[in-house]
């Protein structure tokens, strides 16, 4: 499994736990919006790591999206749902990259 594809599993859960009603409005809320900017940290780098796998990237931009106006109350509660439906979605894809360099022996 590549970096790239671990990274997507772990943002998607990020953005799942995120994506909870009360608990991730509490989290986003207690630490100042900080959660956000460190969502979008980690979808960057997920995305420079998916490009260079070439693989699925759709979750990622979805998700640079997201940490930037999920500081709209209910608007980022169903963005970060569905970041992380579209994350987890292009995490269970394999790599273009990574498949074609796998050989039957």
């Amino acid at each position: 499994m590549s970096v790239s594809r671990i990274m997507k599993w772990i943002t998607g859960a990020f953005e799942a736990i995120l994506g909870v009603p009360i608990l991730g409005a509490a989290i986003v809320i207690s630490f100042m919006w900080a959660p956000l900017a460190i969502m979008l940290i980690l979808h960057i780098i997920t995305l420079v790591l998916t490009k260079r796998d070439d693989g699925a990237y759709t979750g990622s931009i979805l998700g640079i999206v997201t940490s930037c106006i999920a500081w709209i109350p209910f608007v980022g509660m169903i963005m970060h749902i569905v970041s992380a439906i579209f994350l987890m979605i292009d995490a269970s894809k394999t790599d273009r990259s990574s498949s074609e360099t796998t050989t039957v022996v």
